[in-house]
């Protein structure tokens, strides 16, 4: 790369959100993450991403809060001219039957994962117009498209999200910006922590979690140029669950 080129990746201070940052980091992006509010895990990936010999920075803000997003990513913007990788990593899980489900579970998650998607995409989206060339990555989840008790709340906002992402291909196409969605399946980071992980296995072909250094490979290579042809794609990591 002859002049430095920025990756913004939402989410970016733990778990799947971490390794994209510095699986991108590592080959020779610019990264910068957002956060909503635990300062030690944010300067825990930076830490990381300084380890392998790149540049980080961590801006924290809630991505679905309108005001605050708008004000962030204008400055963001006003001071990163070639952002070339945007991943909608940020999202929440506030699992519950629906039929007892409070209202601030449903739109938190709905918020976060949409809302989160329109915040940040919009002003990206027409950076990368404008300079015509960009990759969007939306992380999804196997619960788009799977059943899943307890999570009709993530199961909406997430396939919402590829339907938004796949739409959103089709407007961009031409103008040379690339729009993809990564659906990982049970990958083994803090979400996961209290949920009964052997009994888990034995729905999983591949009888193990996954990583989340595995899906930022996938990531990466959907934000390469190797990956030249490909948008409006639903690419799915989840050792074999559908």
């Amino acid at each position: 790369m002859t002049e430095e080129q920025v990756a913004l990746v939402t989410g970016g201070s733990r778990g799947i959100g971490r390794a994209i940052a510095v699986e991108l980091c590592q080959v020779g992006y610019r990264v910068i993450i957002t956060y909503k509010g635990n300062d030690a895990a944010a300067e825990e990936t930076l830490t990381l991403i300084r380890g392998k010999g790149g540049q980080g920075e961590a801006v924290r803000f809630d991505v679905a809060d309108t005001a605050d997003a708008t004000a962030k990513m204008e400055d963001i913007l006003s001071r990163n001219q070639n952002i070339r990788i945007l991943v909608n990593n940020a999202g929440v899980t506030a699992d519950g039957l629906f039929m007892m489900m409070s209202e601030e579970n449903w739109d938190t998650v709905i918020q976060t994962t949409l809302k989160g998607f329109f915040n940040v995409t919009k002003p990206v989206i027409q950076r990368m117009v404008k300079n015509h060339r960009g990759s969007v990555v939306s992380i999804s989840s196997v619960s788009a498209v799977m059943s899943n008790r307890g999570q009709v709340n993530y199961a909406a906002a997430k396939s919402g999200l590829i339907a938004a992402s796949r739409a959103l291909s089709s407007e961009v196409a031409r103008m040379g910006v690339r729009v993809n969605v990564v659906a990982p399946g049970l990958i083994d980071t803090e979400m996961i922590k209290d949920a009964p992980v052997e009994r888990i296995k034995d729905v999983i072909p591949m009888a193990r979690l996954g990583k989340a250094e595995e899906v930022a490979k996938v990531v990466g290579f959907l934000c390469s140029d190797d990956a030249s042809y490909i948008t409006g794609q639903v690419i799915f990591v989840n050792g074999g669950m559908c």
